[in-house]
């Protein structure tokens, strides 16, 4: 059975480069003792063949993967080199990815950032990671592209990138402020003047969250963060001299207002809440090219990332509808600093465990514990739409009872969790 971390480790110490100018950095963050043992055993072997490869602990948790990061750079050896190239626990580089990042750092040295592509190892495991795909597809052929093409700035995915050392020192280093440390120090090193640069043709693997749960968890931390980052550095932004008027409009407005709030509050109060009340009061009434065409429109143009799946586009809508519920409850919790704000889960992968655990024995029928799966905020918006629908359909006339019915069946989908792949319990 291959883990996660030995394909990780082993993608890392594969990188092709002179073994007299790199160190492979392993910082373990895990709370299980066996664990640990495992990783700083795999880290032994690859010693022993001669790379230049550190295991680091710290005795604490504090500031999450932004602490675990910052404690990395104080050791002594760091000091020596020049870039850092960051890789997430699941991330598998190829070979030649140094040699096709550092260069534009070298030649370049007004760039700060070199950011590469993901490419999902699993994104057939089943439907919601193929929904996942399109999504993130859209966000790499779309929104990186252009943010790196027109203004040089683009959110920092935090893995699967390269940054220059004295540029990311210049911004302030890691910061455990709000639970997007790698998009706070983008903007901190934009606002100082750097620039980045997306390599849309240089693909990293890496694993999709397969579970409901874990996705959950991600989609959480991945509103909430951004919308506590805007609440805390909006007004920075705008003060900033050395960047220009154009570039603070982008970042305040496009990047953050309208991407990172004003789409998951929109996405779910239009279409799962004021389009259904519609069908209730008559009086209100929404135009056929502002709840249908323009809507129909800018779904086709976010799908044309994934022409494979394009035959899922009325699964992703009716899912992304369900998820931008969970998306503005996170990005509220973020703007009001509420509860769960820093809450950080790391994210659940499977790698080929779960496959080597099935394949060895017949598998089981799962034990659920009902009260992990419920989640009842899914299911009364299920219910208003069902309600919504069962009133169109006997008063209506414009036939919306169709999307009705449809979307409040994935909410009540999501609202039992039967989504996604799921574990036995050993």
């Amino acid at each position: 059975m291959v883990q996660v971390y030995q394909l990780s480790i082993g993608a890392a110490c594969g990188l092709s480069w002179p073994s007299d100018r790199i160190i492979i950095q392993v910082l373990d963050d895990s709370t299980d003792p066996a664990i640990k043992d495992l990783v700083e055993l795999e880290c032994q072997r690859w010693a022993s063949k001669g790379i230049n490869i550190r295991y680091e602990i710290r005795s604490n948790r504090n500031g999450y993967k932004a602490g675990a990061l910052k404690e990395g750079m104080k050791h002594s050896y760091v000091k020596h080199c020049d870039f850092v190239a960051i890789f997430d626990a699941d991330f598998q580089p190829e070979p030649d990815f140094l040699w096709r990042t550092i260069p534009f750092l070298v030649h370049n040295p007004d760039i700060a950032l070199v950011q590469a592509r993901w490419k999902f190892v699993n994104a057939d495991e089943c439907l919601m990671t193929r929904m996942q795909e399109m999504s993130l597809d859209y966000h790499f052929t779309v929104e990186q592209e252009v943010g790196s093409a027109t203004y040089a700035f683009f959110g920092f995915n935090g893995t699967a990138g390269v940054w220059r050392i004295s540029a990311l020192n210049e911004a302030g280093g890691w910061k455990d402020r709000t639970t997007v440390e790698d998009m706070d120090l983008a903007v901190r090193a934009s606002l100082k003047g750097w620039k980045f640069v997306y390599v849309g043709n240089l693909k990293v693997k890496n694993e999709l969250p397969s579970t409901f749960k874990a996705y959950r968890y991600q989609q959480h931390r991945w509103s909430c963060g951004p919308a506590n980052l805007f609440k805390k550095m909006a007004v920075e932004i705008f003060r900033n001299k050395k960047v220009s008027l154009w570039k603070k409009m982008y970042v305040i407005y496009s990047f953050f207002f309208v991407r990172k709030i004003v789409a998951h509050i929109v996405t779910f109060m239009f279409y799962c809440m004021v389009m259904p009340a519609t069908v209730l009061v008559p009086e209100v009434h929404v135009p056929k090219w502002g709840a249908v065409y323009v809507p129909s429109t800018i779904t086709l143009l976010n799908a044309v990332g994934t022409p494979r799946s394009f035959h899922l586009l009325i699964f992703w809508i009716l899912f992304e509808n369900v998820m931008s519920l969970h998306r503005m409850k996170a990005t509220f919790i973020g703007l009001l600093e509420a509860g769960r704000v820093n809450e950080w889960v790391v994210t659940e992968k499977l790698g080929d465990a779960l496959k080597t655990k099935l394949g060895n024995k017949a598998p089981k029928k799962p034990r659920i514990r009902i009260g992990e799966r419920i989640h009842m905020l899914e299911l009364c918006v299920g219910a208003y739409l069902f309600l919504c629908g069962c009133y169109d359909f006997e008063h209506g006339r414009n036939g919306y009872f169709i999307y009705l019915f449809l979307q409040s069946f994935a909410f009540f989908i999501a609202g039992i969790g039967y989504i996604g792949t799921f574990v036995p319990n050993s």
